[in-house]
């Protein structure tokens, strides 16, 4: 990372594409910082690490109160930096007396008065999603804080196979601002999740909902391979593979790509992503299926 902190080759910033993010009014960033990349580092790796951020322009935080020590990392940033950020943190809570609980506690790490995104943090299940979006819920504990001016806005993430699906759920129980979903050329040659996320998309589109994709980069879970990033999954390493898997991501009009969990990849991604000007095609991705040998992460496809 120190080597990747300096100025960009001629002095000038690398900057990436922005868009819309919704409703909210931001133009994000197309690559916004998965902080979970900063559980487990140092105040000094987190320092560098923002210089990447701002050598390549990125705009938006995207973090957690179960992310380790990140929301303690980023939390002296805001001192600097809170208007050169959209910032956004989680509750993994399901009960709204919980929920409530969380949100201080996160303000005060972060070191803001106010966070621009709140989001439900997993609910894949359905037991889960029925605690939290039910009387006394987590949700009704969101909208009293967006009432009281602590957020600007409310959105809802999740893993697996069925995530799709539950946020169609989502979006017909609460009018939320923001997904986050997986999204990678693997999952999208499933045929009932590219349906799925076809729909989710749409909705998002007709309602101005942003969508958030994570997993972008994944090759596949690590089985019985050493570990080499802090990724819970093994991502893809080399630039050029990086480079088509984040640019197929983001041929999709109007969605975002969460950086991957881990630092070391935070460069190459967001040079990838500087580099992007289109979508590369389906015997270009084949081909780094096969040569990569992706896999699922989430078991078979339900």
């Amino acid at each position: 990372l120190r080597a990747l902190a300096g100025p960009a080759p001629g002095g000038h910033a690398i900057m990436i594409e922005r868009r819309p993010f919704g409703r909210t009014g931001h133009q994000s960033t197309v690559t916004l910082f998965g902080a979970a990349a900063l559980a487990r580092v140092s105040q000094d790796e987190a320092d560098r690490a923002l210089e990447v951020l701002l050598r390549y322009g990125v705009n938006h935080i995207d973090t957690a109160g179960r992310y380790g020590d990140s929301e303690v990392r980023i939390g002296p940033w805001m001192a600097r930096h809170r208007r050169d950020f959209f910032l956004a943190t989680k509750t993994g809570s399901r009960g709204a007396r919980e929920a409530r609980e969380d949100l201080h506690p996160s303000l005060e790490r972060l070191k803001a008065d106010s966070v621009d995104l709140i989001q439900l943090h997993s609910l894949p299940h359905p037991d889960d999603w029925d605690r939290a979006m039910g009387p006394s819920g987590a949700l009704e504990a969101l909208v009293e804080a967006k009432q009281q001016g602590l957020v600007r806005a409310i959105g809802v993430t999740g893993h697996g196979w069925t995530i799709a699906a539950m946020h169609r759920r989502s979006l017909a129980r609460f009018d939320f601002d923001s997904v986050l979903l997986p999204y990678n050329y693997f999952m999208d040659q499933s045929p009932r999740y590219r349906e799925a996320f076809e729909e989710v998309a749409a909705i998002c589109r007709e309602r101005n909902v942003a969508v958030q994709t994570i997993k972008g980069i994944a090759r596949g879970a690590w089985g019985a391979a050493d570990r080499t990033h802090a990724t819970w999954y093994q991502p893809l390493e080399r630039q050029e593979d990086i480079d088509r898997a984040v640019h197929w991501v983001l041929g999709r009009p109007g969605i975002f790509l969460n950086t991957a969990g881990d630092l070391a990849l935070l460069p190459r991604v967001l040079d990838a992503a500087s580099r992007f000007q289109r979508r590369p095609s389906d015997e270009a991705m084949t081909a780094l299926h096969d040569a990569t040998r992706m896999s699922s992460l989430f078991g078979l496809p339900t």
